[in-house]
């Protein structure tokens, strides 16, 4: 049995694979700051609750944008489940030829992104689209080399930025809009993240595909929480939820046998 974990700036996403196949999922807030304590007893309560032995774990993958959370997590690992864990970062075994200026500054969710996609896509052209705490947009091609991508501000920030820096607009929840001229300032505010964000991917989908794949359009795929609002949008060829777990644990099979 093992445990992947994808600690977000918004969220912490785990998954346990059995046999090579995703069994279960689960989802929490980050909580920033964390102890090595809090993390463990989170897991195993949560892996108990849910019908597995977290003595059955036999390894542990994780990758994480946060530097804070590293100490803890690998403190975590060894003390809860006795296992040194595998962490997506600098020297590992990926599978792809990162064409950035300095390869380091590839956020690791991204990196285990598109590990999954290429295992999963082989030989094709790929743009993923990440909806996290800032939308991602990252273009592989066919040959495997990590071209390069976008960040764009995620729906949550931008939500956020419309109450901390207005006067007047309120917290709203998230959803699909079904009409981009809303009647209130709730329905206006919704409608703009909404639509205004599908406009967006695919301005920078149509950009990227133009730019790196003129002669052989990509797959477009669509991953991450907020995804799922645009799952009928024709935004994405596939939308495949969980994508980062499927990475970090093709990459633990890589560098762990």
């Amino acid at each position: 049995m093992i445990l992947c974990l994808d600690i977000g700036n918004t969220h912490f996403y785990g998954g346990i694979f059995i046999d090579g196949k995703l069994k279960f999922q689960f989802r929490k807030i980050s909580m920033g700051s964390v102890s090595s304590d809090e993390l463990g007893i989170f897991l195993r309560n949560i892996l108990r609750e849910n019908g597995y032995d977290p003595q059955d774990v036999s390894n542990i993958g994780f990758c994480t944008v946060v530097p804070e959370t590293i100490y803890s997590m690998r403190n975590c690992c060894k003390r809860y489940f006795n296992i040194t864990p595998f962490m997506i970062g600098p020297g590992m075994k990926s599978g792809l030829n990162i064409r950035y200026h300095n390869p380091l500054e590839v956020g690791a969710d991204r990196i285990a992104n598109s590990i999954a996609a290429i295992e999963q896509f082989p030989n094709q052209n790929i743009i993923i689209v990440d909806f996290g705490t800032a939308t991602t947009f990252c273009a592989i091609s066919s040959d495997r080399d990590y071209l390069g991508g976008t960040i764009v501000a995620g729906l949550k920030i931008s939500m956020e930025a419309l109450e901390k820096r207005t006067a007047k607009l309120p917290t709203v929840e998230i959803v699909k809009a079904p009409h981009v001229c809303g009647r209130s300032t709730v329905e206006s505010i919704q409608a703009g993240l909404f639509y205004g964000n599908l406009g967006m991917v695919k301005e920078v989908t149509s950009r990227i595909t133009s730019e790196c794949f003129a002669h052989n359009r990509p797959l477009i795929i669509g991953t991450g929480g907020l995804a799922r609002l645009y799952d009928d949008s024709k935004l994405f060829d596939i939308y495949i939820p969980d994508l980062v777990l499927n990475g970090i644990h093709q990459s633990l099979k890589m560098n762990r046998g």
